[in-house]
């Protein structure tokens, strides 16, 4: 009689390490769930801030090459020619760009993502 009372203890003890080991993995599933979405949203925050910048500069660009083109247009004689030059200055920069992307951009932006993802709190 005192055996089955230790084996019904111990089958219960089993059945309660079970209980908090499936609860211990819900809780984790769950932690893990949470911080992807934590890290998703700090990578995807972090980017959208700074493409808002960029559109912010990319205007101002815009405009001050205009104004630009036209500037040095009045030096030459035509505006246009201020346009053709400013464009082959940006032609130039693009073509050196595109040699290097991904030394230049392919790579920090890599970095920067992985940099983020895996930050600590």
């Amino acid at each position: 009689m005192h055996n089955i009372f230790k084996m019904e203890n111990n089958t219960s003890t089993i059945e309660m390490l079970f209980e908090k080991a499936e609860e211990y993995t819900r809780t984790t599933v769950e932690l893990m769930k949470l911080q992807a979405v934590d890290k998703a949203a700090d990578v995807t925050s972090s980017l959208l801030s700074r493409i808002v910048v960029s559109i912010v500069f990319v205007l101002f660009a815009f405009l001050f090459n205009i104004g630009l083109s036209l500037w040095v247009g009045e030096f030459l004689g035509k505006a246009y020619y201020g346009f053709f030059i400013v464009s082959s200055f940006y032609l130039l920069v693009a073509i050196i760009l595109y040699i290097v992307k991904d030394k230049a951009l392919k790579t920090p932006i890599r970095n920067f993502i992985i940099v983020r993802m895996l930050k600590k709190n």
